[in-house]
């Protein structure tokens, strides 16, 4: 531990603390010596202006009741937090390469400057970290709009071209959320000429500026009825409850994985593993049902058991077909 995290921890001891702390607690939780506390205490007073006062008990910071609390000047990391900071910059670069790039250039480079004044090795950082998606969907042009809109509480005017639809049409938007699921980034807003909430696929934004009056608020508790309670991305308030069962190989995996903030999951006595998820749009959880292939039952309920029928029925003839059109 070098003396700038000493006395990053020494200020923390001291934030931590209304009563004096005595200089043998201070060299034991420092790891040092009583000089160097002596010597620490006096540079975080002289050098950064630290409110540290002696009433015979020990040090503590001086307190004035409507006075607020000391902070260290400038950018204070230990190594821990530094690592971390770092990771993080690592992930948001995999999540949308360059999407942030412009923003977090000063704080890249005084990161760059701690690091090599710290001598951690922490250079390797962009090599021993990786992040793979799949398919993912790049933010669009328009990311950057959604976001301030999203941040600043400033509605949005934006055209929007639908997937689903195929359809061009022209928004005003409340912005609410940003919401990144699936390697792909959403806006979920509310929706002035729909008279509702609905969550767009930035990149499907083709135009997009800010407008000058506030975006409309909505509670939390209705965000979250409206976009977290089902099943995906599709939003909506669940309003069935899927119920799977995976053969007891699969369960190894499916046990650990969380499909659903609200799931209910238990192991039966043939090994098997029962998973119960709410939801309201079944399109998603077809398809993620799909994906385990023979290792998974839907028990119920009934449209969805025979929605997962009908899908696998087309894709067997499918093969069916493909298998006589290479043979002829």
């Amino acid at each position: 531990m070098d003396k700038f995290d000493r006395m990053y921890q020494l200020h923390q001891i001291l934030s931590a603390r209304r009563s004096a702390v005595g200089w043998s607690e201070l060299a034991g939780r420092l790891e040092c010596s009583r000089a160097t506390v002596f010597r620490l205490i006096a540079r975080l007073r002289d050098f950064l202006g630290a409110p540290i006062v002696s009433d015979g008990n020990g040090y503590r910071y001086a307190r004035e009741q409507d006075a607020r609390a000391y902070e260290l000047p400038g950018l204070w990391f230990n190594d821990r937090e530094l690592q971390a900071l770092l990771v993080f910059q690592r992930l948001m670069d995999n999540l949308e390469p360059g999407l942030l790039s412009e923003h977090f250039v000063p704080l890249s480079r005084r990161l760059d400057e701690i690091v090599r004044h710290k001598r951690l090795g922490l250079g390797e950082t962009a090599r021993r970290i990786r992040v793979l998606g799949f398919a993912p969907r790049p933010a669009g042009a328009h990311f950057q709009t959604a976001a301030s809109g999203t941040l600043q509480r400033r509605r949005l005017r934006i055209t929007y071209h639908s997937r689903s639809k195929d359809q061009v049409t022209e928004r005003t938007l409340s912005p609410q959320r940003l919401t990144h699921y699936r390697d792909a980034w959403y806006l979920d807003a509310w929706d002035h000429l729909r008279r509702a909430l609905r969550s767009f696929s930035i990149e499907r934004i083709s135009h997009a500026i800010e407008i000058d009056e506030p975006a409309e608020a909505i509670a939390e508790s209705k965000l979250d009825e409206h976009f977290v309670s089902a099943y995906g991305i599709f939003a909506g308030k669940a309003d069935k409850t899927a119920i799977l069962r995976f053969s007891a190989e699969r369960a190894r995996w499916v046990a650990d994985e969380r499909w659903h903030p609200q799931q209910v999951g238990q192991f039966l006595v043939d090994g098997r593993y029962e998973l119960r998820i709410p939801y309201r749009d079944h399109r998603e959880l077809v398809m993620d049902i799909l994906r385990h292939g023979a290792h998974v039952e839907v028990v119920g309920p009934v449209p969805l058991r025979e929605g997962v029928m009908a899908e696998l029925t087309a894709a067997l003839e499918n093969y069916k077909t493909g298998k006589q059109n290479l043979m002829v």
